[in-house]
């Protein structure tokens, strides 16, 4: 789960980090008469939920009331990464001379959470990685010991040589990690925090995100959730007993299983595809569940082909094929359908699909070369 720069902020400011004074605008006047309150100059902040609002458009440096009311009305409406702007960000002007990257995440390696720190802030950390990894540092944190003030100091004398930044930066990074624990926080984020013209450290920037899956015991946090489309799907795929994913392909693929939709995810891509899903039907025979899990592919525009790709266990293939056959009464299909079904009663399944408008198959390998023949038509 993500939310906005203001919010993350909001909890770094509960938690003593200093951040910008800011106001938070639905429109052009309300961030005109914000930019009076804070003064000028200041910045109108795109909120929304992807990075690269900077290079979209969707930060911009104000001096005055006109030029304040001219971005807040280029940046509200304004499209970045399929996300539409529909706040703003009003955040005073603050003069500094140096930028810093600060973030906390969990890492596999180290089964850990770990501190990363550059000198290289106020660009997207994952361009610093591929054109300058040295220039982040990481340090594990041990569960054990968390972050006690001689290792936050000891992890901000890498950053610093003047004490006073010494000393500011040991207290974010104690506080950022409090932050991380108590949140159940997988990412939270300072990008750039930034050396004052008065040797002070600021925040103009957070970013945060969280464990899913430790929401129940975060219900403040829940709060602030703002799902998008493809987030929605998800949801209603939850609530339907499926498990889906929208991913970036033009192939949509049925499976039963989270392993077998893994293997089929891994299949479509050595053959040169591209999967448009995760959708897991799981281990019911529900015919519904079918028409369900169609009726998401299809949501998708991307989607040139279904490929269905079931290893009958649990689940009974017939049964998977009346739902099939339903789903092609009850929907507007228009994309060719690619079956492979195996397992308990695929006999059956097989002989309920005779006749079908589909492309049955007998193997894997073959119904996702098939998928992606078809996809390229």
């Amino acid at each position: 789960m993500k939310i906005h720069e203001y919010q993350a902020k909001e909890i770094f400011a509960r938690y003593n980090i200093p951040v910008t004074h800011e106001i938070l605008c639905y429109t052009a006047d309300e961030v005109v008469a914000a930019a009076e309150e804070l003064g000028y100059p200041a910045v109108v902040k795109a909120q929304v939920l992807t990075g690269g609002r900077g290079k979209a458009g969707g930060v911009k440096l104000v001096k005055n009331a006109n030029e304040a009311r001219e971005a807040a009305a280029k940046i509200l409406g304004m499209d970045i990464k399929g996300y539409t702007v529909e706040k703003v960000l009003l955040a005073e002007g603050v003069k500094f001379h140096s930028e810093i990257y600060v973030g906390l995440t969990i890492d596999r390696n180290s089964k850990s959470v770990i501190l990363m720190v550059s000198r290289e802030g106020g660009v997207e950390i994952e361009d610093v990685a591929k054109e300058n990894p040295d220039a982040i540092l990481k340090f594990p944190i041990e569960a054990d010991l968390g972050m006690p003030s001689f290792l936050a100091r000891k992890m901000a004398f890498q950053l610093f040589d003047d004490f006073s930044l010494v000393k500011q930066a040991a207290d974010i990074f104690q506080k950022l990690y409090k932050i991380c624990f108590e949140t159940d926080a997988s990412l939270v984020e300072i990008n750039p925090l930034v050396i004052t013209d008065d040797n002070t450290l600021l925040a103009l920037d957070g970013k945060m995100n969280f464990d899913d899956n430790a929401l129940f015991r975060q219900p403040e946090i829940e709060k602030l959730f703002e799902p998008d489309e493809n987030e929605l799907k998800e949801i209603l795929a939850k609530e339907k007993g499926l498990s889906y994913i929208k991913l970036d392909g033009n192939i949509g693929y049925m499976v039963n299983g989270a392993g077998l939709a893994m293997a089929t995810m891994d299949m479509i891509k050595m053959y040169g595809g591209e999967p448009a899903n995760f959708l897991d039907i799981g281990g019911s025979s529900n015919p519904q569940k079918v028409i369900d899990a169609m009726n998401l592919i299809l949501s998708d525009e991307n989607v040139k082909v279904v490929m269905i790709n079931i290893f009958g266990g649990i689940t009974r293939c017939d049964d998977v094929a009346r739902g099939l056959l339903a789903a092609l009464e009850q929907l507007n299909v228009k994309v060719p359908i690619v079956v492979r079904l195996s397992g308990t009663n695929a006999k059956e399944g097989l002989e309920i699909l005779h006749g079908a408008s589909l492309t049955v198959v007998e193997s894997m390998t073959e119904a996702a070369k098939k998928a992606i023949e078809l996809s390229k038509i």
